[in-house]
């Protein structure tokens, strides 16, 4: 089996970012989106891509530093500033957005769910769709902490489902956690591998099912920690972000993070963890699911909406 049509179920965050990185490597792409209101938005997030990866070229043009490389887009020793940005100015020809399931999921050789980050609506995510997969289709969950064993069985094709998962900013930070459940088949893993590496992604294998994953198994306990000082009234954003960063050389804080990856985001996790006792919660999640639920409700989504825990002015088009 070959891979050659993408759909990704949703143009979010990092589903734009998976669908544009995707196209950028030479593949036929479409997003699903729910309705015409979440298709606009798709657009933007695409729209706002081309602008990074053109700015992203310039930089490694310009600089050509290591520190400045982004292997999503070229090999150090091979990058043609031209070849790249003439790539780029193809991507959104070549991706479609369309809300009409039969259309986006019956040609699809590979479905990337990227979807909210909650169980049940996955479940009957992939339970609608199943009728309008090819029975070679590849169906893969960018979810960020749960494990595919836990929805393997909604999605009519168990063997040929797993979790593939991106870390954001997807061009520069260019790692796949590849994670299979028991009755996933070697062949299904083996392709997935490969499609990680063909949109120049560093593939990376989990042996056993782990939520969290690797990256983020080492991530949410740290934005966890920097969420927990703040609710708790032991300091401010700023300055832990800054104790961070000035200790450790780090080039992030945990609120720089989380502004990253969007408070929506992180409020869903969070709810995962709000029922534990309180005697056996290592943080205060209920003071996290409040302090979100206040800057959600003001339209503080974070990057995304120019406004997190700091406000973000937008980037022009060099």
């Amino acid at each position: 089996m070959e891979i050659k049509n993408v759909t990704i179920a949703g143009g979010g965050v990092l589903g734009s970012q998976i669908a544009f990185q995707s196209a950028y490597a030479g593949f036929n792409v479409t997003i699903w989106e729910i309705n015409d209101s979440a298709k606009e938005e798709a657009i933007k997030k695409l729209k706002d891509l081309k602008k990074r990866y053109n700015k992203q070229i310039k930089l490694m043009d310009k600089e050509k530093s290591l520190n400045s490389w982004a292997m999503g887009i070229s090999d150090y020793d091979t990058f043609n500033k031209e070849e790249c940005l003439e790539k780029v100015s193809h991507v959104l020809d070549n991706i479609k957005i369309i809300t009409d399931k039969k259309e986006a999921f019956s040609n699809a050789d590979l479905v990337v769910e990227s979807i909210i980050e909650n169980l049940n609506i996955k479940r009957e995510f992939y339970s609608d769709i199943a009728k309008y997969l090819g029975k070679n289709t590849l169906l893969v969950s960018n979810s960020s902490t749960i494990i595919p064993s836990k929805m393997a069985k909604y999605t009519g094709r168990p063997e040929k489902y797993l979790s593939l998962h991106f870390a954001n900013h997807i061009w520069k930070n260019n790692t796949a956690e590849v994670m299979k459940h028991s009755m996933t088949s070697d062949k299904a893993f083996d392709l997935v591998m490969k499609f990680a590496k063909d949109i120049r992604m560093f593939p990376l294998p989990v042996y056993k099912e782990k939520s969290g994953y690797l990256l983020n198994s080492m991530l949410i306990p740290f934005l966890f920690a920097g969420l927990d000082l703040y609710v708790n009234g032991i300091s401010d954003p700023k300055s832990i972000d800054i104790a961070w960063k000035k200790g450790t050389g780090a080039p992030k804080g945990p609120f720089e993070i989380l502004d990253i990856v969007g408070l929506k985001t992180a409020y869903n996790i969070v709810l995962m963890y709000v029922k534990i006792p309180s005697f056996l919660a290592p943080y205060n999640f209920k003071g996290m699911k409040v302090l979100l639920e206040k800057y959600i409700a003001k339209g503080k989504l974070g990057v995304s909406s120019g406004e997190g825990f700091y406000k973000y002015e937008e980037e022009d088009e060099e």
